[in-house]
């Protein structure tokens, strides 16, 4: 993806990720000068590490739903209402992790595991690193919530457009929390319920990483209903496959090209729409094997390639691919049809198509 659309003045995928990145870190600098100590640095150097990696989608589309709005002008409200969606996917990845006791997050330690490390190499005691990793871990979360509504309201948006967002911003947290609980839920039971599952892909991915940012962009520059509408009606099946496609990677993928392991969603029994189809299409061994091995915290590679070639098998894997290019396919034509300015459509489709290409 070029990083400027021709014949627009349009930022391209790699400028606004600088933008927001620069956006948070002056953020942060400011929250570490303004601390009564160094305390707090020892949190927002682990925070620092998260917000340097990820693809920043989330930023990315509430940018180019401000630009599909109309908005032109002075971009600075929308890199920073962006930047504000950044510290809020940190605080849901840091409490995520904490609760699926996950050890990897975009190729590093997780925050939890971070911060033990940091507590036994500054001389705490071994025996209490764990606890320690985990409870700072929820602070950190707490704290990049709380950073994250100051920041959008440092985007300086009118009383009116405020007032717009703001609704937006909430009904989005408590989708989030929703699609949390579902996983939670349903993660360890092996079933083959396809519709919860894609249910927990609707409010934890679809409406979260998708719809919302470009409802807030879109809000922010002052979008009227019909613009609103086509946002949902684009975001809503792009993200549903971009999730099932995570949800492909995190069994199939290259964890050097996804920093993600492929063994985590097995261990921990994810309920997903590929682990449900496979579950109703089994054969009675296959499904013992699914059932033995399936939520195992200490299954080996070789197990796990069993469970692979049973997803295989049942056709559970490629029904998933089709299922992707079908809500790929229904984003790019409601794209066709929305009533968005003509650069910010050209980068919808190219996000819509890179999100959810095959690598695996």
């Amino acid at each position: 993806m070029t990083d400027t659309l021709p014949g627009t003045d349009l930022p391209g995928l790699s400028s606004v990720r600088h933008k927001v990145g620069a956006a948070l870190t002056g953020f942060l600098d400011a929250k570490d000068q303004a601390a009564p100590g160094t305390e707090l640095r020892y949190l927002t150097t682990t925070l620092r590490g998260l917000l340097s990696s990820g693809k920043r989608l989330r930023a990315v589309l509430c940018v180019y739903g401000w630009q599909a709005a109309g908005a032109t002008g002075e971009i600075t409200p929308a890199i920073r209402a962006a930047a504000s969606l950044e510290l809020f996917q940190a605080f849901a990845l840091v409490h995520d992790d904490v609760m699926d006791d996950s050890d990897v997050r975009r190729g590093r330690p997780s925050a939890h595991r971070a911060l033990a490390a940091a507590y036994t190499d500054s001389g705490g005691p071994h025996g209490r690193a764990e606890a320690h990793g985990m409870g700072a871990a929820v602070l950190l979360g707490d704290l990049a919530l709380v950073w994250s509504d100051e920041l959008l309201h440092t985007a300086s948006p009118t009383p009116s457009r405020l007032a717009t967002v703001l609704p937006l911003v909430a009904e989005m947290r408590s989708e989030i929390m929703y699609g949390q609980l579902l996983d939670l839920q349903t993660t360890g039971r092996l079933t083959g319920d396809v519709e919860t599952a894609l249910r927990v892909i609707r409010y934890k991915t679809a409406k979260y990483t998708v719809e919302r940012p470009l409802h807030i962009g879109a809000a922010l520059a002052g979008a009227a209903p019909p613009v609103l509408d086509a946002c949902t009606a684009f975001g809503i099946p792009l993200g549903e496959a971009f999730q099932l496609r995570d949800d492909l990677l995190g069994v199939f993928g290259d964890p050097a090209r996804t920093g993600k392991s492929v063994l985590d969603d097995l261990r921990e029994g994810k309920a997903t729409v590929l682990m449900a189809l496979a579950v109703q299409r089994a054969s009675p061994t296959e499904l013992s094997t699914l059932r033995r091995l399936v939520g195992r915290s200490d299954l080996t590679e070789d197990q796990a390639s069993h469970v692979r070639e049973i997803l295989d098998a049942t056709g559970a894997r490629q029904t998933v691919e089709e299922m992707i290019t079908t809500r790929r396919d229904a984003a790019l034509t409601a794209l066709d049809e929305a009533p968005f300015a003509e650069a910010a459509t050209a980068r919808l489709r190219e996000i819509a198509l890179t999100a959810t290409e095959r690598q695996a």
